[in-house]
């Protein structure tokens, strides 16, 4: 692996999806950013370069559960163990404070084109 990419381990059952999300359209400072509930840190965890948060390494996403998995699981015959990331920001848009849970991860494939 180069010292240009990540370092980041995919566990076995997970993705990584990409490293950006947009910043929502009248966002403004301050931002909080949280991965999993865990507040990030700007400069040390991740970047803003222009409307985007740029992660230092790959968010990754748990793989789709099966039906057969999921009834497992369900059952409680085991859980799930792979690893499943999400991104929240808190933010201020028009004088109120606002968090948007889950956001879209952009993946790394998408140059920044635009849809329409």
């Amino acid at each position: 692996m180069s010292d240009s990419q990540s370092d980041t381990e995919v566990p076995k059952g997970s993705i990584a999806v990409g490293r950006r999300v947009r910043i929502p359209a009248g966002a403004e400072d301050p931002l909080t950013v949280f991965i999993n509930g865990v507040q990030q840190s700007e400069g040390n965890e991740y970047d803003i370069v222009g409307n985007e948060i740029v992660f230092r390494n790959q968010i990754i996403k748990e793989q789709n559960v099966g039906v057969s998995r999921w009834l497992a699981m369900y059952l409680g015959f085991f859980g799930t163990y792979r690893k499943n990331e999400v991104v929240d920001i808190q933010f201020r848009r028009g004088g109120k404070i606002e968090l948007i849970d889950d956001m879209p991860i952009i993946p790394d494939d998408d140059t920044g084109r635009q849809d329409g």
